[in-house]
């Protein structure tokens, strides 16, 4: 079939490359408002307790539960004539907000915790409707920009300047990236010409991907945030598939010269094993779409939207590319790069990596004991990690939001517009919400309770502030006392802490599904792949052990505050709690994308007769320094995002570079060969009826037939 394609791909290549420009420009113009369409975070999951009760006091308040809106204004003197005017001049701009339901102010509530400690700052509160639109809290911005005696924060606001940070972030990693990758691509792909190649398919895949992301987002809820991820995935896959295809390319060439022969033989080859990458990384990240969370099922659309775009692009028009460019692909090179092109093309059995490969295979268990040593003493740090979620704190300190919160909980008395919110399904001025009140102003860690307040007839809500911060112990503690509570009446408790608390309750109930299908999909894939169940299995256990050195790493990182002068960051003394998560999806696909390249060159050497062991080291010479170069190339792309001023997608950027190389260093390098040498033919195993059933399916390396198309180097 891919023989076919690739006749196929040669007789239309100039149809082919003019179709995926007009698709590109066309993705352009509809793709790039992607950003206005899709939502904020999303950590919640509807069915937990905290966004039922939200949702029960909604729909009796006609407004959302928590302050979308907090405005700290700083007139001086508050006790004077021009004070009052000023706070209540704020309070009137609010209230004319089509989206604002209620606002809370000092003079009208005369609520001593509203007034700061030196008495001259205080805080007017606006809660939004339950459905108000996403351009609100914008509104508001536009609505006090420049006006330096007020400062915005809460909800909205954070969210809003939280997604406008995603842009500027964004455009920043794009600027930081291109010019390494530009010039690494030039040491990496040997000529000027071929290291045009993977931004072209890069930016062909990342607009294509927001065009499919716009499309989707008209449906359903989407995270902003997976734009970042889009941009970095679309480039390191598409540097990965055109590092594969190019060098695959040349080398068939060096038979045949640049004709259909070799295109046939790239595709068949490579182009197999492109196929078989993407799926496994489509069906890994995909998995993300299980969870509830806006934030993690968006990152799993978005992952499996670029995997397929990327591969279909590698599959389909760089190979167009290469028929139409030929020989010329290697234009435009010093003469030192390409003697290196022309040495990389040649098979060898003498390189550095073949040398590496017989060093390993000399002594096996020493290189797998230290190498899997190494792993689980890098991620021992792992078993100490904390859990925190996206609040305004992870904002750069640049940010209204960011000072709004740190000013409220230096300033004022301790967490007022951060309670616990307790929503009780009885009127406000019952004996039971009485009752249920003073049970909890007894409780350990309760600094207030306010006067219930009325949530239409037949509900009220109390709002407890805690002595300590949101998401500390103490106000966690003090979640689970009030749920503990018993109670004749409806209690469901909402706000940050409990929304934290339900959120980790929820991964946890929805890991093992999704842990168990990423699995599933890896071990499936690479049986159909190589035809063994060992080398699944045993990829499964590698990339565990590499997960772990990877979030080992994070933990010594973000949660214990290393390096954090140098990566511009505060830590919160823990890492988001979505993190391992997104990591363990996205580290299973990209280390099996690695590893279906090098079992692939193993195999085929296998298959042609190659003794197992000579077959792994002349595997490890073709792929080493391709995967190598692949990897440092992909790790640029998404480390990029380091730069970024928020400090959950500082972890996303450098744990997905972390993983990258890891596996393309200590595995493949070292412990892929190490395993494969102890192992013998014993790697190749599978029950005769799974064997039975490979060979029917026919998944196997075919050797093209040579063709030879008229003028095979002519545009």
């Amino acid at each position: 079939m891919l023989a076919r394609l690739a006749t196929f791909i040669n007789a239309h290549r100039r149809p082919i490359l003019f179709a995926a420009v007009g698709v590109a420009v066309l993705a352009g113009v509809f793709g790039f408002s992607v950003a206005k369409h899709m939502s904020s975070y999303g950590a919640t999951d509807p069915a937990t307790q905290s966004i039922q009760a939200e949702r029960r006091f909604e729909a009796g308040a006609g407004r959302k539960i928590a302050p979308g809106v907090v405005a700290i204004v700083s007139p001086g003197d508050l006790g004077s004539p021009a004070g009052k005017r000023r706070v209540e001049q704020v309070a009137s701009r609010l209230r004319a907000e089509p989206g604002v339901a209620n606002v809370a102010a000092y003079y009208e509530t005369r609520d001593p915790a509203m007034v700061s400690h030196d008495h001259r700052s205080t805080y007017v509160v606006a809660y939004l409707k339950p459905r108000s639109d996403k351009d609100t809290a914008r509104h508001i911005e536009a609505l006090f920009s420049g006006q330096h005696d007020v400062r915005l924060g809460g909800e909205e606001i954070a969210s809003a300047q939280a997604n406008r940070q995603v842009g500027l972030d964004l455009a920043r990693a794009e600027l930081l990236a291109f010019p390494f990758i530009f010039l690494l691509s030039l040491l990496f792909f040997r000529s000027l010409v071929a290291s045009l190649i993977p931004p072209l398919i890069g930016g062909l895949a990342i607009v294509m991907s927001f065009l499919a992301l716009r499309i989707i987002a008209s449906f359903t809820d989407l995270s902003v945030f997976a734009l970042n991820f889009v941009t970095g995935m679309g480039l390191g896959l598409a540097i990965d598939y055109s590092l594969f295809m190019l060098s695959r390319y040349r080398e068939e060439a060096t038979a045949t010269g640049y004709d259909l022969g070799a295109l046939q033989r790239t595709l068949q080859t490579s182009g197999r094993t492109i196929l078989f990458s993407a799926l496994t990384v489509a069906a890994a990240i995909a998995s993300l779409m299980i969870f509830p969370q806006r934030f993690l099922y968006s990152m799993g659309v978005a992952g499996a939207v670029v995997a397929i775009l990327a591969a279909t692009l590698a599959l389909l028009v760089l190979p167009a590319l290469l028929a139409l460019l030929g020989q010329r692909v290697n234009s435009l090179a010093p003469k030192a790069l390409q003697r290196a092109a022309d040495r990389d093309a040649l098979p060898a059995q003498s390189g550095a990596w073949y040398r590496l490969a017989q060093y390993v295979r000399t002594r096996p268990r020493r290189v797998a004991g230290l190498a899997t040593g190494l792993l689980i003493a890098l991620g021992l740090p792992f078993t100490g990690i904390n859990f925190t979620t996206v609040t305004a704190r992870v904002l750069p300190a640049s940010a209204s939001a960011r000072q709004v919160d740190d000013a409220l909980a230096r300033e004022f008395p301790p967490n007022r517009t951060s309670p616990v919110q307790v929503v009780v399904g009885a009127p406000a001025g019952s004996p039971r919400v009485a009752a249920l009140a003073a049970k909890i102003v007894r409780l350990p860690d309760v600094s207030a309770v306010s006067p219930a307040q009325a949530a239409g007839k037949q509900n009220a809500l109390l709002a407890v502030s805690p002595v300590q911060r949101p998401l500390s112990q103490p106000t966690k503690q003090l979640v689970r006392d009030i749920r503990a509570i018993r109670a004749p009446v409806y209690v469901g408790v909402a706000g940050q802490t409990a929304n934290f608390l339900d959120l980790e309750h929820s991964l946890a109930a929805h890991l093992p599904l999704v842990l168990g299908l990423i699995v599933a999909a890896t071990v499936i894939i690479l049986f159909l792949f190589t035809g063994s169940v060992v080398l699944p299995l045993k990829a499964v256990l590698m990339n565990a052990l590499s997960l772990s050195a990877v979030l080992g790493i994070l933990v010594l990182i973000f949660q214990d505050g290393n390096l954090q002068g140098l990566l511009s960051f505060t830590s919160e003394g823990a890492l988001d709690a979505t993190q391992p998560i997104f990591l363990a999806a996205i580290g299973f696909g990209l280390a099996t994308d690695y590893g279906v390249f090098l079992l692939s060159r193993i195999k085929e050497a296998r298959d042609n007769g190659t003794p197992d062991s000579e077959a792994v080291a002349v595997g490890l010479e073709r792929t080493g320094r391709i995967i190598t170069a692949a990897a440092i190339l992909f790790a640029v792309a998404i480390a990029a995002f380091a730069t970024s001023k928020l400090v959950f997608i500082k972890e996303l950027g450098v744990g997905t570079a972390l993983a990258v190389l890891i596996d393309a260093s200590i595995i493949r390098a070292l412990l892929v060969p190490a395993l494969m040498e102890l192992l013998g033919s014993w790697n190749w195993w599978a029950p005769k009826p799974l064997r039975r059933l490979h060979d029917r399916i026919g998944l196997r390396e075919r050797t093209a037939a040579v063709s030879r198309a008229p003028e095979p180097t002519r545009a």
